[in-house]
């Protein structure tokens, strides 16, 4: 590997929250198969552990959490958070595009911003996590990534980009609109600013490694402030 993508590796393996002390599987965990020699060596396999860890540690996480409900509103939570959708924005979070090994025509088609795509990532990566450190890393790193969204104001598991485009249309506003203000960082490790503009409304930024992190906090930010306005 060179200096630079060390460098990227180590600043995402410190947004995920564990360093690998395998390294490879990390690597491993965020190339297309478009970029492996073999489909063994690409994430896919990763990918399948993953998504079964990643459905165990919710499901323990949602029954420590919620000792009262029932298994079906247990179900529901364990769904919504699952759900490829989530693990896209996960993954964006932990600004996995600039370091994903692609084939040069996934990466000439948006291979780094295609939601499905994305999505097997973050079960990659928490799949190489349980086979670098034990159930206990891959929970770790559950936990301190989709707590906060099992924790939403008001149990609404949905993401705010979507939250506040229903909030926009059930009051007859326009839709919100998306506004890159700044962009920070080098190119392994982007910050970008975005502030949502809703007509009549205070315009509200965000920020976060990825726009689209960025525009979900700005909504989220939106959302609070219209919430506490409202007390």
């Amino acid at each position: 590997m060179t200096r630079g993508r060390d460098e990227a590796l180590a600043a995402l393996e410190a947004r995920i929250g564990h360093k690998f002390a395998d390294p490879a599987l990390l690597a491993r965990a965020l190339t297309h198969v478009s970029a492996s020699a073999a489909r063994r060596d690409s994430y896919e396999r990763l990918e399948f552990l993953g998504d079964r860890v990643l459905g165990l540690a919710v499901a323990h996480m949602v029954y420590d959490a919620f000792p009262n409900e029932t298994e079906g509103e247990l179900s529901r939570r364990l769904a919504a958070l699952v759900r490829k959708e989530t693990c896209a924005e996960v993954a964006e979070e932990w600004g996995v595009g600039p370091a994903m090994r692609l084939g040069e025509g996934e990466a000439q088609t948006g291979g780094r911003g295609k939601r499905a795509l994305l999505g097997d990532i973050c079960e990659a990566i928490i799949g190489a996590a349980f086979l670098d450190g034990g159930a206990a890393a891959a929970e770790h790193i559950v936990r301190k990534a989709f707590g906060e969204r099992m924790e939403a104001s008001g149990q609404d598991l949905r993401d705010p980009k979507t939250t506040l485009q229903e909030w926009a249309q059930a009051r007859g506003l326009a839709t919100p609109r998306y506004q890159l203000v700044g962009r920070s960082g080098p190119d392994h490790a982007p910050f970008f600013e975005v502030a949502v503009n809703i007509k009549g409304f205070e315009q509200t930024p965000g920020s976060g490694p990825s726009k689209r992190a960025a525009e979900q906090a700005a909504a989220a930010a939106f959302l609070a402030r219209e919430a506490e306005d409202r007390r």
